[in-house]
């Protein structure tokens, strides 16, 4: 099998359906890759992740340079072998945490410099290292390194942040070419930026596409500029990458944040929320996401959601994990996470599905009018 393809199976509006190829297993788009931040899907085994759809994961450069740190994870065998997760891993730059995290003490042309919050040890994060980091993990879909700037920031910052990200992206492709086996047998990614002005993005795209790579994200989106921000640019950026590559749309989301993305273009999504919230005791549903935490609950024999296959919807009722996630007991944690990832997955099949059948616009409307008017 060749390093990377995309296959792209059939198309339903700006929507698309596919496969990504890769020598680790392929991966079916449009994809949501739970994100394994430290080497771990909060609360699940891996092949419980496995299990419940998903095809890839996403590791987190910044937080694994630092602990136990990349040599480590290196000399032990690579993150799969680490972790126990033996199908296509992405890894993230690690820009993002550096400066929504980390005490930012300087930022250059060579890279960022910054105290972890860990330790308050410096560190510099440039493209060079990023590469180099993501390579000693075993990456197989490798972020390039790229600089965030807040939506709200001036244009004129943005503008800056976004042709410093295109220099980086040149480097990025550099170093990772030069990553011998490494870079022969997994894939590149570059990142789109420019906030949420369209020439800026325009420009960005462009870059990108002169310097070239094996898929394309949309960042600097799902920082707090809103849904319909979001879907503004939506509207526009994936059009201006290249049609034949993944696109990926980094840090999203809510299940509807997805639907509106997928029915812009998008392939690819990764997101904390359905793990995060299962710690928290909130549970994704059809009619929109419950508290499991609230008192109506207390002796409702009912599964979270009637209409999901699930493991936890099988076997256990709102009852039993409303007492679990109450009383603070561990297994409350994993069934939410447990069942809200197969939940996530089962939104992308039925996408793809949709897709498949040239039914998208019928399916979403369906489900937005469901999700949104009948919640619990």
């Amino acid at each position: 099998m060749s390093r990377f393809t995309f296959t792209i199976h059939a198309t339903d509006g700006k929507a698309r359906t596919g496969t990504i190829a890769m020598q680790r297993g392929e991966i079916r788009t449009p994809a949501f890759m739970p994100v394994g931040t430290a080497a771990t899907v909060k609360a699940m085994k891996p092949r419980d992740v496995r299990a419940s759809g998903a095809d890839i994961i996403l590791g987190n450069t910044y937080h694994l340079m630092l602990r136990p740190t990349a040599e480590r994870i290196d000399r032990l065998g690579g993150l799969h072998r680490f972790m126990g997760w033996d199908r296509p891993i992405l890894t993230d730059s690690g820009g993002y945490q550096v400066m929504s995290l980390s005490d930012l003490t300087k930022r250059s042309e060579e890279g960022i410099v910054f105290k972890s919050h860990l330790d308050g040890s410096r560190h510099l994060l440039s493209p060079e290292r990023s590469m180099e980091i993501q390579r000693l993990l075993g990456s197989n879909i490798v972020m390039a390194f790229d600089e965030l700037v807040p939506t709200t920031s001036t244009r004129e910052v943005q503008a800056a942040a976004m042709e410093r990200s295109m220099r980086w992206a040149k480097r990025s492709r550099d170093a990772f070419d030069a990553g011998g086996d490494h870079a022969a047998n997994n894939a590149l990614f570059g990142i789109q930026q420019g906030a949420l002005d369209q020439d800026l993005r325009k420009a960005s795209a462009d870059a990108l596409l002169d310097i070239g790579f094996d898929g394309y994200a949309v960042g600097g989106l799902a920082v707090g500029e809103g849904q319909e921000a979001m879907f503004g640019v939506l509207d526009y950026a994936p059009g201006q990458l290249d049609a034949a590559k993944p696109r990926y749309l980094m840090g999203v989301g809510k299940p509807d944040d997805i639907v509106g993305a997928v029915e812009r273009g998008i392939d690819m999504f990764d997101c904390v929320l359905p793990t995060r919230s299962g710690r928290t005791g909130q549970g994704f549903t059809a009619n929109g996401p419950i508290n499991i935490r609230n008192a109506k609950f207390a002796e409702d024999q009912e599964p979270i959601d009637a209409q999901c296959a699930c493991p936890v919807c099988a076997n256990w009722s709102r009852a039993y994990l409303h007492h679990l996630v109450r009383s603070g007991e561990i297994l409350g944690a994993m069934l939410m996470t447990e069942h809200n990832l197969h939940f996530y997955q089962s939104l992308m099949a039925d996408l793809r599905a949709a897709i498949g059948k040239g039914r998208l616009t019928a399916f979403a409307n369906a489900f937005r009018a469901q999700y949104y008017e009948n919640r619990s």
